[in-house]
């Protein structure tokens, strides 16, 4: 049984179309072309469901691998853009770590910081184990919270549940293969330090090269999942072959 989780953000992502009507007047210009046809302008790689490349993040002046961060100019990332990301496929074991599920709550309040001790006992009390390679994804509820309310306010940069930042340890030791959320973000908010803005995104991404997925819709899965008592299914999240970009938009997929 396949769970979609994509969601998109439309106040952010603009699709534009270049059609018949708009080309006509140009085309007087080209009265030997022999076809009409229109094409698409793409939206902002990261205004949903996305994945975060390794070229999205800085620490200092320095990317992923330790790369000088201009690597990244406007012409793109000449360095660890998302187009390398495609050469595994980006399909795996997924596991679900339901929050509030295991705390017997619709959904996490803003602020909320998720623990290392709380990713444990959600695993224990799902019975599910996380391993080595897994595309963990940690359920806050926060998106549909949002929807429910039919309310974007601060979804965007706001105060929201997330995880901790001691969580980068517990990640590092499991040796996932990603970090998913419903979240903006991931981690919490307000941050647990007012010294930087985001700063598990600095450790996370240039320092330890961890996939970060954003704005993913876990509402479907998470139903699926209590339903039928496992919360570990065949996961498909390729993300899209765009040469140079920092992020990329994605339609992912949980198969059972």
């Amino acid at each position: 049984m396949p769970n979609n989780m994509a969601i998109r953000n439309t106040r952010e992502a603009q699709h534009r179309k270049l059609t018949m009507a708009d080309i006509r007047a140009a085309a007087e210009r080209y009265k030997n072309w022999g076809r009409w046809g229109a094409d698409d302008i793409i939206m902002p790689c990261q205004s949903g469901t996305q994945w975060d490349g390794l070229g999205h993040i800085f620490y200092e002046d320095r990317m992923w691998n330790g790369y000088d961060c201009r690597n990244v100019t406007s012409s793109g990332a000449q360095k660890a853009g998302i187009e390398k990301k495609t050469r595994n496929k980006m399909v795996g074991r997924g596991v679900l770590l339901d929050v509030p599920r295991a705390l017997g709550e619709q959904w996490l309040p803003d602020g909320f910081v998720v623990t290392n001790e709380l990713l444990d006992y959600t695993a224990q009390k799902l019975k599910v184990d996380v391993r080595r390679g897994d595309y963990l994804i940690v359920r806050t509820g926060h998106l549909e919270q949002k929807l429910a309310d039919e309310n974007w306010d601060g979804y965007a940069g706001g105060d929201a549940p997330g995880l901790a930042f001691e969580t980068l340890d517990w990640l590092y030791r499991k040796e996932v293969a990603a970090i998913v959320t419903d979240t903006w973000g991931v981690e919490v908010r307000p941050n647990e330090t007012d010294e930087a803005s985001q700063p598990r995104h600095w450790i996370a991404i240039p320092i330890m090269g961890l996939t970060v997925g954003e704005i993913f819709n876990l509402a479907e899965l998470a139903e699926d999942c209590a339903g039928d008592g496992r919360y570990e299914f065949m996961f498909v999240a390729p993300a899209l072959p765009i040469t140079g970009a920092v992020g990329s938009p994605v339609n992912p997929l949980a198969i059972k």
